[in-house]
């Protein structure tokens, strides 16, 4: 069974700031015409700022879609033409004030695939220097030191539902050994 979709037209209904939205019109294997709304999207980097001992850096913003405060892992959208690690290293100074002095990806993921082609790739930073943050101009942000544990009873108890936090900590949970030294 042929699976794959044939893009046949696209129009872009919306530009913003943050992300275009695209209305695709795709043909099945079958000559059946749908239409597939996208969010185009840079793609992002996502930092777990380790510092040893199960203790990680995590930071609260408030969220609008959502409507509430919620913790995360240090995350940022690729300028054009910018380079996934650069991106991590500059959102991780610019949210916490941190700098790493190890860097090494963990996993790349799409958030939403149904409807974005957001492509997340997820660092784990080792050997943290502490400095001040500086967010950008229209964020706010608390930084904080947690252990995973509180992270995997937040999770658990359904206040951590951040898909970026929770994939980085289930990866974690399910390789333990990323950790050591």
């Amino acid at each position: 069974m042929d699976l794959n979709e044939e893009l046949s037209g696209s129009e872009r209904v919306y530009d913003g700031k943050l992300l275009q939205v695209y209305r695709d019109v795709v043909r099945l294997a079958d000559g059946h015409e749908e239409i597939r709304e996208v969010i185009r999207h840079p793609g992002a980097a996502v930092v777990v700022p380790y510092l040893g001992g199960g203790r990680v850096i995590a930071v609260r913003q408030y969220r609008h879609p959502l409507a509430r405060v919620t913790l995360e892992f240090p995350a940022g959208r690729l300028d054009p033409e910018e380079d996934p690690q650069d991106c991590a290293r500059r959102e991780l100074a610019e949210e916490t004030g941190y700098t790493a002095g190890r860097w090494e990806i963990l996993f790349r993921m799409h958030p939403a695939p149904g409807y974005a082609d957001e492509l997340l790739v997820i660092y784990l930073a080792r050997d943290l220097q502490e400095g001040p943050n500086h967010p950008d101009e229209d964020e706010q942000v608390l930084v904080e030191t947690v252990d995973l544990d509180f992270l995997v009873n937040e999770f658990r108890g359904g206040r951590l539902t951040d898909s970026k936090t929770v994939a980085a900590l289930l990866y974690l949970r399910a390789f333990p050994e990323t950790l050591e030294p």
